[in-house]
């Protein structure tokens, strides 16, 4: 997390649990938004987060990523439903490679699930859980 010079917003980086990154600005520093945006990414350094995004227009040609809201899924549980969806994605929309590491990790079918359950999950696909599982 760091403050763009030329913006005054801020500048995360985001990291998904294959290594790849994405940028991602707030609003201003000087805004109370921006401010709450900033100090809030910074408090979630290095856990596991649901990021919600919107496209701004920064020009006729260009867009930006803008952050709406960080969720903390580090300590929290996920629903079955999303956690389900982050697993057919990792196993590239293969529903029944999906449905196999759901069955072999031992989640439930509804409910919610930790972090940690989905990350024992993604383990048996093969996906790189940064030792979690």
């Amino acid at each position: 997390m760091e403050i763009e010079e030329s913006s005054r917003r801020g500048l995360l980086t985001l990291r998904n649990p294959a290594g790849d990154t994405e940028h991602i600005r707030t609003e201003q520093q000087e805004t109370d938004r921006g401010r709450y945006l900033i100090e809030r990414a910074r408090a979630l350094q290095g856990r596991w987060v649901l990021v919600f995004r919107y496209n701004e227009k920064a020009s006729a040609t260009k867009q930006v990523r803008m952050l709406a809201h960080l969720m903390d899924l580090g300590d929290g549980a996920i629903a079955v439903n999303l956690a389900k969806k982050i697993l057919t994605d990792d196993a590239g929309g293969s529903l029944p490679r999906a449905q196999t590491a759901w069955v072999e990790a031992g989640l439930p079918d509804s409910g919610a699930i930790t972090v940690e359950q989905l990350e024992r999950a993604r383990a048996k696909l093969g996906v790189d859980t940064g030792g979690l599982a």
